[in-house]
């Protein structure tokens, strides 16, 4: 394990929760690591970010639990975000995060906005962090991301006031009932809220929140027409493989084909997510909520980059026929796109449906950032089949042009939280804004 600071960084090697090597990739041994050992209270006020480096020098880690913390509370006792971030200097605030999926721009929104930001890498994934020194400003790095919630980690984060923001890879990387319970730093949003990123509790939101979305098929048998089929990928189970099929012979057909072509398990593919296809512009509609102001906010709309089958699609269609390859739906990046005016009071109108139902179910409901992925069919109706509630991994937004059009200036997802922060900051207000 790393901790330092960019410009003068410092090692210090931990403990591996697993024994040795790296763990297998599922969720089981993930709970073994942010399940550390209780290093005890560790009482105390607050330390500025360069008192605690003062004390502590640049060459080893504190113990568990010893000297001062800020905002750490004893292993055992109900975590208490507001009570913590009511200790923090509010001045020297920081925003921290998972170093993937769309940290970069949250660094960019939060040095924008004044405050200084916390990188939370894997080691080899941290030199992409260390080259964007004007906006990361402080890297922290693990053998695994999972370790987030270790103690010595947690010291570290909450000794420098730090306010943590969820991404997709948070929820990725760590089980969500860690995230729930173990990560016992502030965090940005509402982390009751996270374990919607699983299919089956984002279409009860859908049902119950009376959004169009794809109707769910309950087994193969019932495949009756265009269906999209997601199931874990084999060579990486925190991602979705995803094909496409019209019957139940043609499922089983393709089934066999990823199997031994090694990217499905057969195990998973009974746990597979079967919905109906639906045929329409594809497009992510980018949101914000704030309580402070009870306001929802539509900061624009982005397409994602996806291979191979953006590039399977460019084929002559005689070539699709002819050529023997299985199509993936990986995300590998995003562009910017626009839509028309008639539409944006239905797009408004699904995001007030979220909001309102997010309340009821996992109050006190969104806080922040959060998406809505769907599809635009013929006659201008709007269908949903996807829900990000944290940060969406959409750097694009700047160049959308509705945040400019409500702000007068263009704010991305990771710039808009800062604002929220800063703003929850200068008004006392930040319990409303934390868990």
């Amino acid at each position: 394990m790393r901790f330092g600071r960019l410009a003068n960084p410092w090692e210090c090697v931990g403990h591996d929760p697993f024994g040795v090597g790296r763990p297998p990739p599922v969720f089981a041994a993930l709970r073994h690591a942010c399940r550390a050992p209780s290093p005890g209270p560790s009482p105390g006020g607050i330390p500025t970010a360069d008192e605690t480096d003062a004390r502590r020098g640049p060459s080893a880690l504190p113990s568990a639990g010893s000297g001062p913390t800020g905002g750490t509370v004893e292993r055992g006792a109900a975590f208490d975000a507001a009570e913590v971030v009511r200790r923090y200097d509010h001045t020297r605030l920081r925003l921290g995060m998972i170093a993937s999926h769309s940290a970069l721009d949250l660094c960019d929104g939060a040095t924008d906005e004044g405050f200084r930001t916390v990188a939370v890498c894997e080691k080899g994934r941290e030199k992409t962090y260390e080259r964007y020194r004007r906006i990361v400003h402080e890297v922290i790095v693990l053998d695994r991301f999972a370790e987030v919630t270790r103690p010595e980690v947690l010291e570290k984060l909450t000794s420098r006031c730090v306010i943590f923001t969820p991404n997709r890879s948070l929820t990725a990387y760590v089980p969500v009932e860690c995230v729930e319970n173990d990560l016992r730093v502030p965090m940005f949003g509402n982390r009751r809220i996270l374990k919607t990123d699983e299919r089956d509790l984002q279409y009860e939101m859908f049902q119950r929140g009376g959004i169009p979305c794809p109707r769910k098929i309950d087994s193969p048998q019932k495949i009756d027409g265009p269906a999209i089929v997601k199931v874990p990928d084999a060579r990486k189970p925190v991602e979705r493989a995803f094909f496409t099929c019209s019957s139940v012979q043609d499922f089983h057909a393709k089934v066999e084909r990823r199997v031994e072509q090694g990217l499905l398990r057969r195990e998973d593919v009974a746990k597979a997510w079967i919905e109906e296809y639906v045929v329409g512009a594809l497009f992510n509609f980018n949101f914000f909520y704030s309580p402070l102001n009870d306001r929802l906010e539509f900061l624009g709309l982005d397409r994602r980059i996806q291979t191979n089958i953006d590039g399977f699609l460019k084929l002559p269609a005689r070539d699709q026929l002819d050529l023997p390859i299985e199509t993936k739906n990986e995300e590998v990046g995003h562009e910017s796109v626009t839509i028309r005016e008639s539409l944006l009071e239905g797009v408004f109108e699904l995001g007030e449906r979220l909001v309102e139902v997010a309340r009821k179910m996992y109050p006190p409901g969104i806080i922040g950032p959060f998406a809505l992925q769907g599809s635009v069919k013929p006659h201008k109706e709007i269908v949903i089949f996807d829900f990000s509630p944290r940060m969406p991994g959409s750097p694009v937004l700047y160049s959308s042009p509705y945040s400019k059009y409500f702000f007068g200036k263009a704010v991305t997802s990771g710039r808009r939280v800062a604002m929220e922060i800063k703003e929850a900051a200068e008004q006392n207000r930040l319990a409303e804004v934390v868990s």
